[in-house]
């Protein structure tokens, strides 16, 4: 008797779980809401890294060293 053969399937990431969890919660309205606040967060994270990184540079270049 030979055994049947093993079908490997892949684990979802977290974030296909997450987005698939989503999708049964939320109407289509709320999840385009969420993922356009997110990428505001993340945006605004980014121009906030952006100013102190633009402000260093000042500092160095603008100030006399002692």
């Amino acid at each position: 008797m030979q055994a049947a053969p093993v079908r490997a399937t892949a684990i979802p990431s977290f974030s296909t779980a997450l987005r698939a969890v989503e999708s049964l919660l939320m109407s289509g309205g709320q999840r385009t809401a969420r993922r356009n606040a997110w990428t505001s967060v993340l945006e605004d994270r980014r121009r906030a890294k952006d100013r102190v990184e633009t402000q260093r540079v000042l500092d160095e270049t603008l100030l006399p060293r002692p």
